[in-house]
């Protein structure tokens, strides 16, 4: 299983286009969550899914872990974030006790610009989100790249950093497909 994460708005699934033309599965972490959210706890978007107690988050990230787990494809990308900004603070994205039970053979984190994510994120027009700060963002993405360097310690996975700046997807598609092989 490949991992890979961001900012919402850095361009993940943007640049994971080229992964599924190439015959990989790509599973999408907020989606799994999502179907249980939606089902148990009425949640609209996913804004108000990283706004339930982290409590309730962790259940929800256990039973969609414990599905990944047995999960045996070799061609798998897991689309999802290093940590969840909640109002009780930051919270991880792929906890160990499922880190532990995975066969992660790499993770892969894409960054873009803070600029570039808030110009992004003012165009899509599909997604609820609160409004969040250029220094907010710039404290996200540095505590992303601190558990991207845990999450890759613990599984003795290799963590590769792709930037994504506007007019470069051809170019971090590239990068990205190298690891594909």
């Amino acid at each position: 299983m490949i991992v890979v994460m961001g900012l919402p708005g850095a361009g993940k699934s943007t640049v994971l286009a080229i992964a599924q033309d190439a015959g990989w599965t790509v599973l999408n972490y907020g989606d799994l969550m999502m179907e249980i959210a939606i089902k148990e706890f009425g949640v609209t978007d996913r804004d108000s899914l990283r706004k339930l107690p982290a409590h309730t988050q962790k259940d929800i990230q256990r039973r969609v872990g414990e599905v990944l787990a047995d999960e045996k494809r070799r061609e798998v990308i897991l689309d999802t974030h290093c940590s969840i900004l909640t109002p009780g603070g930051y919270l991880p994205g792929l906890p160990f006790h499922f880190l532990s039970r995975w066969s992660v053979e790499r993770l892969v984190l894409i960054r873009a610009p803070i600029e570039d994510i808030l110009a992004r994120r003012s165009r899509d027009h599909t997604r609820v989100r609160d409004p969040q700060s250029a220094e907010s963002l710039s404290d996200h993405d540095r505590m992303n790249r601190y558990y991207l360097a845990c999450y890759s310690v613990l599984t003795g996975a290799p963590a590769l950093v792709l930037v994504n700046r506007d007019g470069g997807l051809a170019q971090v598609q590239a990068q990205f497909k190298s690891v594909l092989k």
